[in-house]
This record gives structure tokens, C-alpha cells and sequence, in this order.
């Protein structure tokens, strides 16, 4: 049994009860037991990831980029609007969403533009050598760049030392996880 997985199997004789035991490593592993019309053999493992953070993503599926928000929007509407799946769009393996086709079609052609320069997280946490999620309501356009922070003052902070902190979000973009 792979270490840091759950096993589920019928144990004959054993059906009411659960007990763990430690794998090979000494790492827990969880014996659980299945419905009686399982075979006495089954074992059905899952990465314990999939046990602790929720839904996955489907094979093949893309991460929705932005909380599912037009990046579009930010520029054309001045304010941040939630995208819908009819209008996606997948680049730079994220799926993107749009209010419209026409906002999609437009990022189509020059998703740089369009995408912010951090990903899916705070500049100034950032700048300050943190990685933490952004909120696409928290939000500023400098330089005809999109920036979003993880709290309403961000964009506030951010302006207020622009060059210093975009220097210092640059140099720790190192920090973000790889895709």
C-alpha cells in the first residue's frame, strides 16, 4: 500500500469496524470497511490530497483563472465582473471566463494584456516575500497593467510606493508555485 493514501477494503469477519494501522514508513493508513457486495479483495486507494482539499479537477480540466472574473472587464467596465463558463477561454493552462463573447474574443488576442501580472495572487503580499490568494474584487490598473490584492487596502499600499513594490513583487515571483 502506497504511504499516504486511504485503502478501503472488506476484511471478511471485520465489516462493522474501522481501524488504522501504519503503512511501511510508519505513516498512517486507514482500513475502512466496504459495502458487502464488494468483493472480499477491493482495494480502492485515493491520494490524501483528494481526501483534504475537496473536489479535483477533472482529467484534462484547467484551474479556473481569477475566481472565474473577466480580466476583460477591468479594463472596458472599470470594475471586476464575474465571467460565466458559456465565455470561456483556455490559456497559459488556466481556463478563463468573460461576461461576453465579445470581452473572450478580445483577450483571445492578446491575453497578455488582459491577464494580471501576478496570477491568481496579491502583489503586495508579494512585495512583501508572501504568497497568498488575491481577491478579484481588490483590484488596480497602472500602467495599463491589472494588478489584484488580497484585501481592499492593497491597492491603496500598492499605489502609494508603486516602483518599489512592483521591483520587489518581480524579484519574488520566484516564490509562485509552478504550473
Amino acid at each position: 500500500m502506497e504511504a499516504g493514501c486511504l485503502a478501503v477494503t472488506k476484511e471478511p469477519g471485520n465489516c462493522a469496524e474501522t481501524r488504522a494501522k501504519g503503512g511501511a514508513d510508519g505513516s498512517p493508513v486507514s482500513y475502512v470497511c466496504a459495502m458487502s457486495m464488494v468483493s472480499s479483495r477491493l482495494v480502492l486507494t485515493l491520494p490524501l490530497g483528494a481526501l483534504l482539499c475537496g473536489p479535483s479537477l477533472a482529467a484534462g480540466e484547467s484551474a479556473l483563472a481569477i475566481k472565474g472574473y473577466d480580466p476583460v472587464a477591468y479594463f472596458s467596465l472599470q470594475r471586476a465582473t464575474p465571467g460565466v463558463a458559456q465565455y470561456a477561454y483556455e490559456w497559459d493552462e488556466l481556463r478563463w471566463q468573460f461576461a461576453n463573447a465579445q470581452h473572450r474574443d478580445q483577450f483571445k488576442a492578446n491575453p497578455v494584456r488582459y491577464a494580471p501580472q501576478f496570477e491568481n495572487f496579491c502583489t503586495v503580499a508579494l512585495a512583501m516575500g508572501e504568497v497568498h490568494d488575491a481577491n478579484p474584487e481588490y483590484w488596480l490598473i497602472i500602467d495599463d497593467k491589472l494588478y489584484l490584492f488580497g484585501e481592499s487596502y492593497g491597492p491603496k499600499v500598492f499605489r502609494k510606493d508603486f516602483k518599489a513594490m512592483l521591483e520587489r513583487a518581480n524579484k519574488n515571483r520566484v516564490l509562485l508555485p509552478k504550473k
